[in-house]
């Protein structure tokens, strides 16, 4: 089983993050670097949390056959003959091989890459990505050129905090450059950073997630909070389709000034691929090719004013499309929430919908998710599932906390993550390791991760899901994993003991540590930063959990839901006003349906009865005119609603002439008939079924 396990959670971390990026982005429409990118960068974070546990049994294990080879001679051959026989060894003996082992020098080779390769992404490709993805040029070399001169303030920033840290070193006496210093130094100045944000977002996770929920399991605080969420998104989308509007209006003009002979047309052609289809044929039909420009009497727009417009198209659409998403995702959920609300009070426990759902179910789901299942789940069992989930996970937070402020003191161990880890490395336990390590680990991870996925920057950067998340906002939660993933496995092996540098103890540390250096290069970080500071985590749980900074952004005028707020009440009297308003539309609409198919069923075979009747019985010379003229008023329909089959038939076959004579006729010689012939043809064609068909 040796490094099958390393391959296993390779093979399967690579999925996860695969599936998570096609939840949140689109392959199709974004550009395949973006895609590759951020999954590269997803995928290496992921990829350390599920491979550090591995790395702490086998760090245990050869702690464990080292002190062996330090021991007396005669058990040292003893333990080489257990190793030697086939049979395992048994269970009172220490030193036997995890089924996880990785072999001696893997480890090492494996974090180097991943460490060196994710602070590539983060530091120097991801944001030159995010630069090029946001810039409006027309050419890959105005792309560049743009995200250079971006980033320019973005690197200096960050080579200022390398070389505040590299003037402490060469000041300072007792030290001397070298390069594996300078690879510690670059090392901590950039987990100095991730760990500042580290401790900000996990002490919002550590409270929400489970708060969220115990929320859950009260359908109230849902409902009113999707209603709240309505009249929200509703200003939001509002403002997006005002917002597209405008812009759509300056790319008009720009589109009528600049004629096809103009030298800056491509650039203007390229502006229109990224507008909406219906907007793109509106300003093709008013679009004049054969009027030539003149420099001398006309002004026309600058390539650079052509640059930001399609920066602000490409921001417009990529809104307002997420918005109409959002609207419909959000419209389902309230429309559930209150099918929840009225089934359960229902005696028949069947669970009933009051809307059918506009795209078909899964056979295998509806007969294992059958209505009696369904009532069972979202009624009875679904709230106490969320509550016991709750407390479970409150539990884990108060140990992260309590761990957090304590995880600095060796003698007594007063961190539960280090206790129960001892415990476990007493017994050589390798499973009970890998598996504490693993939970806690992931749970850091949730509540860190989770944050990011929730924050919002408001609008430039947003994850949203189902496939409505932009290119710039997938290439900064890459950033942002990148940077918060080091820091979160050195606070990880802190809480643990298994940090030398936390620990104070000569022991062989693990190849994760073993690639940061030693941090004694900078004692005010090692000793001061990385102890300290975790501490704020409590100061930040507390406001958290008193919802300051929901009270904060409410002041400053970003309404946020809570509960006694006058102006939350309004916004969710608001939004349920939207929701009913919208029901009573879909509802309106499946009625319009159902009748549709009603008369259809109900009078479609007698009307094809009557009509293969009428024209078995009919006189062949009235049977050929009425044919004639049901032909007639067919193509007419046709012609009026087709242009396009309109234009295609004048350039095939002559007009009829107009005749003059006649009591009637029509502007359209296509659509003129003969006077002879025309009365009775019209009067036909209204006796005939068709005047139905609108019904």
């Amino acid at each position: 089983m040796s490094g099958a396990a390393l391959g296993l959670e390779i093979v399967f971390v690579f999925f996860l993050a695969l599936f998570l990026l096609h939840r949140y982005g689109d392959f199709k429409k974004q550009h395949r670097l973006v895609i590759v990118g951020t999954l590269l960068a997803w995928y290496l974070c992921f990829l350390i949390v599920f491979i550090l546990p591995l790395d702490v049994s086998t760090t245990i294990y050869n702690r464990c056959k080292h002190a062996a080879a330090n021991s007396s001679p005669t058990e040292s051959s003893n333990i080489t003959g257990l190793y030697a026989a086939a049979t395992p060894v048994p269970s009172q003996h220490p030193c036997f091989k995890p089924w996880s082992y990785i072999p001696d020098g893997i480890m090492p080779i494996f974090w180097r890459v991943v460490y060196w390769t994710s602070q590539f992404l983060t530091w120097i490709l991801l944001p030159f990505m995010q630069s090029y993805a946001r810039s409006g040029g027309f050419s890959i070399t105005g792309k560049i050129k743009t995200a250079l001169i971006e980033n320019a303030i973005y690197y200096g920033t960050y080579l200022l905090i390398f070389g505040a840290f590299l003037i402490y070193v060469a000041v300072n006496p007792h030290l001397h450059l070298e390069w594996n210093q300078l690879q510690t130094i670059g090392i901590a100045a950039a987990n100095t950073w991730g760990l500042f944000l580290l401790v900000l977002l996990l002490g919002y996770g550590l409270v929400e997630i489970p708060r969220s929920y115990w929320n859950g399991a009260k359908r109230g605080y849902l409902l009113m909070k999707t209603y709240f969420k309505a009249a929200k998104l509703m200003t939001e989308k509002a403002d997006a389709e005002e917002t597209l509007e405008d812009v759509m209006e300056e790319v008009r003009k720009v589109n009528e000034s600049i004629k096809y002979n103009h030298p800056l047309r491509k650039c203007v052609d390229t502006i229109l691929k990224k507008c909406p289809i219906e907007y793109q044929e509106k300003m093709g039909r008013n679009m004049d090719d054969y009027e030539d420009f003149d420099e001398k009497h006309n002004t026309y727009p600058s390539e650079k004013s052509l640059v930001k417009l399609h920066k602000q198209v490409i921001y417009s659409v990529q809104r307002h499309r997420r918005t109409q998403v959002q609207w419909q995702i959000l419209l389902e959920q309230a429309f559930y929430l209150e099918d929840v609300a009225k089934n359960e009070t229902s005696a028949t426990c069947q669970f009933v919908h009051t809307l059918q759902s506009p795209e078909p179910e899964n056979r295998f789901i509806q007969y294992f998710y059958n209505p009696t299942v369904e009532w069972y789940w979202e009624c009875l069992l679904r709230p106490w599932f969320y509550r016991v989930l709750a407390v479970v996970l409150s539990i884990f937070s108060v140990i992260v906390v309590w761990s957090e402020c304590t995880f600095f003191s060796t003698t007594p161990v007063l961190s539960l993550f280090a206790v129960f880890i001892q415990l476990a490395e007493k017994t050589y336990n390798y499973i009970y390791i890998e598996i504490a390590c693993f939970l806690s680990i992931f749970f850091l991870s949730i509540c860190v991760y989770s944050t990011v996925f929730r924050i919002r920057v408001f609008n430039y950067y947003y994850l949203a899901s189902h496939h409505q998340t932009d290119a710039y906002s997938l290439l900064f939660s890459g950033m942002l994993f990148c940077r918060l993933t080091p820091p979160l496995c050195l606070n990880f092996l802190g809480l643990t003991h298994m940090d030398s540098s936390i620990s104070h103890q000569n022991t062989q540390p693990t190849a994760y540590t073993s690639i940061m250096g030693s941090m004694k290069v900078l004692s005010f970080i090692a000793d001061g930063f990385y102890i300290y500071y975790p501490m704020l985590v409590v100061i930040l749980c507390i406001a958290t959990y008193f919802s300051l900074g929901t009270r904060c952004l409410n002041l400053l005028g970003f309404q946020q839901f809570m509960g006694d707020n006058d102006m939350t009440s309004d916004l969710v009297d608001e939004g349920k006003e939207l929701i009913r308003r919208e029901k009573r539309k879909r509802q309106r609409q499946e009625e319009g349906e159902s009748r549709r198919r009603e008369w259809k069923e109900r009078y479609g075979h007698s009307r094809e009865d009557s009509t293969r009747n009428r024209n078995v019985h009919i006189d062949p010379k009235e049977s050929n005119f009425s044919d004639i003229s049901t032909n007639r008023s067919a193509s007419k329909y046709t012609r009026a609603n087709n242009r396009t089959e309109r234009d295609r038939i004048e350039l095939l076959q002559d007009a009829e002439p107009l005749d003059f004579n006649a009591e009637t006729f029509t502007d359209d010689p296509l659509e003129s008939e003969s006077g002879r012939y025309q009365p009775g043809g019209r009067y036909l064609s209204m006796s005939r079924s068709r005047i139905f068909d609108d019904v």
